[in-house]
């Protein structure tokens, strides 16, 4: 039976399981749930994946949810996929679940947060939450350093002085991917200065290539959404107003 991913593009592991899979010649159908009419929630997807969650998967009569605990499992059950993605050594091995450990207790909570909190919620709506924004930078900036001394090395290309990405690099560069949203000085004083993470990012993007981009061009849309209703909003204050920041107007 064919294997199923219950994805949506806007989702940043679930854009991390699509690269995979398309790199690895896994064959697979995408199943859309559609987040911004809370499809998750609907009782038929609950029984997939009972968090109401994406991504999740069904392979056969086997149900698994959890995007990291996917990566390990597609890396381990499909012929093919090299090594480099999920080493068969031990220690390799470790490492790899180490980063992939940290990063749902760090960096996904700091650029989630901050992304949601900033553009996601102005955007549709909600009120700004100054509070929640300003932790949720501290935490993404505190990853972001932690990215740039401690798991990325002098040695190699990617994490953990590797010469070859895994399942490491794709989810966290899939998580920091999002950051695209940003307006355009927000980025880059949140990313420019770790100039080792963004060498790491384009070597990541390049070797998932043509993959990669392909299954951002979502986000990249969104990009210019947001931006247009930022410039709409700019607009219409007045001049004497502008010294607030883009957050406060919207």
């Amino acid at each position: 039976m064919t294997l199923k991913l219950y994805v949506d593009r806007m989702s940043q592991p679930s854009r991390a399981l699509l690269i995979f899979c398309k790199l690895n010649g896994i064959d697979f159908e995408e199943v859309y749930i559609n987040l911004s009419k809370r499809q998750h929630l609907s009782p038929e997807f609950k029984e997939v994946n009972p968090m109401k969650q994406v991504p999740a998967i069904m392979d056969g009569r086997f149900k698994l949810f959890e995007s990291h605990a996917i990566l390990r499992y597609l890396a381990c059950a499909f012929p093919g996929v090299a090594d480099h993605w999920y080493p068969s050594d031990l220690y390799k091995r470790a490492k790899v679940d180490s980063v992939l450990d940290w990063h749902h207790s760090n960096l996904r909570r700091g650029a989630a947060v901050y992304v949601f909190s900033t553009v996601l919620a102005p955007a549709f709506g909600l009120p700004f939450n100054q509070q929640a924004a300003a932790e949720a930078e501290k935490v993404l900036l505190a990853s972001l350093a932690k990215i740039e001394s401690v798991w990325l090395q002098k040695k190699g290309r990617f994490l953990l002085g590797s010469g070859q990405p895994s399942i490491a690099d794709l989810s966290l560069v899939c998580e920091i991917m999002q950051l695209e949203v940003l307006d355009e000085k927000d980025h880059k004083r949140i990313i420019g200065p770790y100039k080792r993470v963004l060498k790491w990012i384009d070597d990541t993007k390049n070797a998932m290539e043509p993959h990669f981009g392909e299954v951002h061009l979502i986000l990249f849309k969104a990009k210019e959404k947001f931006q247009k209703q930022r410039d709409a909003v700019g607009s219409s204050i007045p001049q004497s107003s502008r010294k607030l920041d883009l957050h406060s107007k919207m």
